[in-house]
């Protein structure tokens, strides 16, 4: 395998990349739109098996229309620092929560994308004072996921979801192997996005130095924590949260979390006010991807109600 420079991954555009601390670590993030206080900051999270660069398509629409936006790489992903512990869903929510303070901010819209999205329930939960509204996309609420009856996943998608709980073999398959091909076929459910070019970027992404086991320690961790301990806290945390408002994107061809019309409509409920669900017929689990543009225009469409742009 060949390695890969965190800063190769620091691509050109209509933003701009900066470096900041939180949490006991440093973080890249790509900044666009107006950078006064006074713009509403909107921080973006990406899910497995991406970065920053996800976002992409939606980062200008956002900052044309206003937002002061803030895209960032995970703990463990593209340039931030990749530590040997720390890719539970409440760390990663602290980092996320400390990115906004660190941004000089006093609240922002957070917006996760897959794990991101599961990242983004947990800062509201758990760090209500930096969060102004929250928008999901393929990430139903937790517990919502648990108690109420889904639709099994396909073959194909719970084989690989398996495998990647296995040491050291998934982490190759993911730099040297098609895991990540894999990923983006049966859990994203339209084999033919992202297209080749940006289906490369992400396998890129993950040859940089210990990108592929931080990313494959988040996966690990949302399956394991269940019957622990730790995860009993987290899910008591996230159901004595404060309602905030709520964006739920779901993609009906989902293949990791193909829901039925009633999982994804009633419980959010006791955490979501207001709340608005909007299904994508024709897209799957990765929306930033599969509906670039349809996904920008329903964040905007959102965001002038929950957060918006006065100047």
């Amino acid at each position: 395998m060949t390695t890969v420079d965190s800063a190769a991954l620091l691509f050109d555009g209509p933003w701009q990349h900066r470096f900041v601390t939180a949490n006991g670590a440093r973080f890249h993030v790509a900044v666009a739109g107006p950078q006064d206080h006074d713009a509403p900051l909107v921080l973006l999270l990406h899910g497995v098996p991406q970065l920053w660069w996800a976002w992409r398509h939606q980062i200008p629409a956002l900052a044309d229309a206003g937002y002061r936006v803030a895209a960032m790489d995970l703990r463990g992903t593209g340039g931030s620092d990749k530590p040997p512990q720390g890719y539970d869903v409440p760390t990663l929510a602290a980092d996320a929560a400390g990115v906004v303070r660190s941004l000089g901010a006093p609240g922002a819209v957070v917006v996760g994308q897959g794990t991101g999205g599961d990242v983004a329930w947990a800062v509201a939960a758990r760090h209500p004072d930096v969060v102004r509204a929250i928008g999901v996309l393929a990430a139903p609420h937790p517990l919502d996921l648990l108690a109420v009856p889904r639709h099994p996943l396909p073959v194909a998608s719970a084989a690989l979801l398996a495998y990647v709980q296995l040491p050291s073999l998934p982490e190759r398959a993911m730099t040297d192997g098609d895991l990540v091909a894999r990923m983006f076929t049966h859990w994203g459910g339209v084999p033919t996005r992202p297209d080749r070019q940006a289906l490369e970027t992400y396998r890129r992404a993950l040859r940089v130095p210990f990108a592929a086991h931080s990313q494959l320690e988040q996966l690990r961790w949302l399956v394991r924590s269940t019957p622990r301990p730790d995860g009993r806290r987290h899910r008591a945390a996230l159901r004595a949260a404060r309602p905030v408002p709520v964006l739920q994107v779901h993609g009906a061809r989902d293949g990791l979390r193909p829901l039925q019309d009633a999982a994804l409509r009633a419980p959010t409920a006791h955490v979501a006010r207001p709340y608005r669900l909007e299904v994508l017929r024709d897209a799957g689990h990765f929306l930033t991807d599969h509906a670039p543009g349809h996904v920008a225009e329903i964040l905007l469409d959102w965001l002038a109600e929950v957060a918006p742009v006065t100047g």
